[in-house]
């Protein structure tokens, strides 16, 4: 499950390409809580995909997203994580633009967490595709001078700056497409069309360079991409949710992602995919996952508590791990207000030691409810 963010494109469509205009954040959970708007597609089950077509934007659904999050080191042994999505909203299911009256909107997310430096910044673009201001195709996404090219099937890259913070890296996969659920058919609750396709890439092996205010360097590490599009909305009684995608060192990957009910319990949708030290692909369900909030960190500039380390255990596989963000500080308070950030792993899987890294993203917290 992926921040549904682009649901705030439907207020800044009039939008040039550019930083978000100020204002008080949207809140996902409420935007994405609303009434599916008639003529969009709907997710029913399972597509035919086609590649590279699909790498692409489907501009029949509602959103879509292109997700990237990943690791990083330098040569003096410095640690960086790195978030750059591009978010496509569709305004009017007719497709129809004239001029600068826009049928689709794009948005776009940078962030940069400097381990050594006790540093995390994030940054926001907004654009309309007109006058080539943003845009989508199977090859390339853009918001402005941020972008992704290239075919991660083999090589992909990407880059962004802003101001002193900027990011340039290729892209390799180190495994095979992953098709979430059932056969990329990823169900979010019971409704009709309360689902979306979603597929990715759980490792990719990334180098390049970074750049943050202590100056620029060369680095090496592992990348997630997820790939996600549909036009379903929470349901009534969903408030929410966590999502984890965690690289484990010889012993595969596992992403979940809890949605979380109102009244604190886990919804029963809930669910995930684990990918075996031998590439084997299995879904999870919610009861096959067992997950406890080990803290609580609180913003100092928004007032929002978040959870703050996890255990996460898979008991049929003996699987249990303990994830602790590289900074408690990862929260980007943007046009939309969530927690995405880097996360150490430690853990056992059958009384053997093992160790990790992964992403966690936090919807919804900070409000009644949430």
């Amino acid at each position: 499950m992926r921040a549904a963010a682009a649901a705030m494109l439907l207020l800044l469509a009039g939008c040039g390409a550019g930083p978000a205009p100020p204002g008080p954040p949207l809140r996902l959970d409420r935007l994405l809580a609303a009434p599916d708007a008639p003529g969009w597609a709907q997710v029913t089950g399972p597509v035919a995909l086609a590649f590279p077509r699909d790498h692409g934007p489907h501009p029949a659904y509602r959103h879509e997203w292109w997700y990237l999050t990943g690791h990083l080191a330098d040569d003096a042994g410095g640690r960086y994580g790195f978030q750059l999505t591009f978010f496509r909203f569709g305004l009017r299911p007719d497709g129809a633009a004239a001029g600068w009256r826009a049928a689709q909107a794009y948005m776009a997310h940078f962030a940069l967490t400097d381990a050594g430096g006790g540093r995390f910044h994030a940054a926001e673009r907004l654009a309309r595709p007109a006058a080539g201001l943003a845009g989508a195709s199977p090859r390339r996404v853009w918001v402005g001078p941020w972008w992704m090219e290239g075919d991660p099937d083999r090589v992909l890259r990407i880059g962004a700056a802003d101001g002193p913070w900027g990011l340039a890296l290729a892209l390799r996969p180190l495994r095979p497409r992953v098709l979430h659920g059932r056969a990329g058919y990823s169900r979010k609750g019971p409704g009709a069309g309360q689902a979306s396709i979603y597929y990715g890439y759980t490792r990719l092996a990334a180098e390049g360079r970074v750049r943050t205010p202590a100056g620029a360097r060369t680095v090496r590490g592992t990348a997630w991409m997820d790939r996600e599009w549909g036009s379903g909305a929470l349901g009534p009684g969903q408030a929410g949710w966590d999502w984890f995608a965690l690289q484990l060192e010889g012993e595969g990957e596992l992403m979940y992602y809890r949605l979380r009910r109102r009244d604190g319990g886990t919804d029963p949708a809930s669910a995930g995919t684990r990918v075996g030290p031998d590439g084997r692909v299995r879904p999870l369900a919610a009861q096959d996952v067992r997950l406890r909030v080990r803290g609580t960190w609180r913003s100092p500039r928004t007032g929002v508590r978040y959870p703050s380390g996890w255990t996460l255990a898979l008991p049929a596989e003996g699987l249990e791990l303990v994830l602790e963000p590289l900074l408690a500080d990862q929260e980007l308070d943007l046009s939309v207000r969530y927690w995405e950030g880097a996360v150490t792993v430690t853990g056992r899987r059958g009384g053997r030691p093992l160790r990790g890294r992964g992403y966690v993203e936090l919807v919804g917290y900070g409000e009644e409810g949430g």
